[in-house]
């Protein structure tokens, strides 16, 4: 099987990490016919399997990725279409733990614009921080009211909340169902230097504390939605492309005169007009009348992807 030229596309992307940048995709999808990504964080690289190999073949892509300039060793994601079902049964055929070319990277510090994240290269079929929402951090950065108060919600590891933070926010909660994945970003709170008390990282359903928080009368100047595409919980399974205007009408509820929220879904079947109509019957539906102000996408390193969408809504 011939591969494409890794070299030429890593070097199309060289201004990232002479930015700052060392979190980045190194090849996108759109550029390898679909077959797999690459990306790179630090050191260490991170292969996506969209297509069954054989094990020759993945060894002969690995090496093909260990050969690029500083890259000591690799790591195999295995991406079937049903991944997000199969991953609790099958884990480790997904996200093998070692790396399947190289030396082990267990745990490395990676830069985004200079800010230090944690990323566990081996850990999962996510490795701490999706690279595809740069542009979307660097906004919320850039944009959070100084002094404001920020809800950051399905908080993964607190990308957002933490360039939030960095960004002169007064008070930032983040929000996840993970204790473990919470306690992962407060690791990144410190590597910045920036306080993480308890109080500031919610463990729970975010349902719920969308409910808690509204009848507590907290609000915020910035309400962040960034929810999994499909999710079993308590409440039932929820699912982007049918729930997400009632997930609008909840974050509009605890969000301040003035205010705004940032609506992300990564979901490749969902339109960008159907998700922007999706959210402002939700905002309408809670008695709010939103404006959207600015579309978001991804960064240049995922040339002609389409599977993300953001927008950003002003509420009166």
């Amino acid at each position: 099987m011939k591969f494409p030229d890794l070299p030429a596309l890593l070097a199309r992307r060289a201004h990232l990490p002479a930015g700052s940048t060392t979190l980045y995709r190194a090849a996108h999808t759109t550029e390898t016919g679909g077959l797999f990504a690459l990306d790179l964080a630090g050191d260490a690289a991170v292969l996506s399997l969209y297509a069954d190999l054989s094990a020759e073949e993945e060894g002969a892509l690995a090496a093909a990725c260990g050969a690029l300039p500083g890259v000591a060793g690799v790591y195999l994601k295995r991406r079937p279409v049903e991944a997000r079902h199969a991953a609790n049964v099958a884990r480790e055929h997904l996200a093998p733990p070692a790396p399947v070319w190289g030396e082990a990277r267990p745990e490395v510090t990676a830069l985004e614009g200079g800010v230090p994240f944690l990323i566990r290269p081996g850990g999962d079929l996510s490795i701490g921080l999706f690279p595809d929402a740069r542009p979307l951090r660097a906004w919320v950065r850039a944009q959070v009211p100084p002094g404001g108060r920020v809800l950051n919600t399905f908080a993964y590891t607190c990308g957002f909340g933490l360039s939030a933070a960095l960004g002169g926010a007064g008070v930032v909660k983040n929000v996840d169902l993970s204790r473990k994945v919470l306690a992962w970003g407060q690791e990144n709170y410190a590597l910045s230097g920036l306080a993480a008390p308890d109080t500031d990282f919610l463990y729970g359903d975010v349902f719920e504390w969308l409910g808690r928080l509204r009848k507590r009368g907290d609000r915020f100047d910035l309400v962040v939605l960034d929810p999994p595409s499909f999710a079993r919980g308590k409440a039932g399974v929820w699912r982007a492309e049918r729930d997400y205007g009632r997930l609008a009408a909840l974050a509009a509820q605890v969000t301040a005169l003035g205010g705004r929220v940032l609506a992300v879904t990564n979901h490749a079947g969902l339109s960008p007009a159907a998700f922007e109509r999706m959210v402002a019957a939700g905002l309408a539906g809670a008695g709010r009348r939103g404006q959207l102000l600015t579309r978001l996408g991804t960064g240049e390193d995922y040339p002609g992807a389409g599977h993300l969408k953001a927008g950003v809504w002003a509420l009166d």
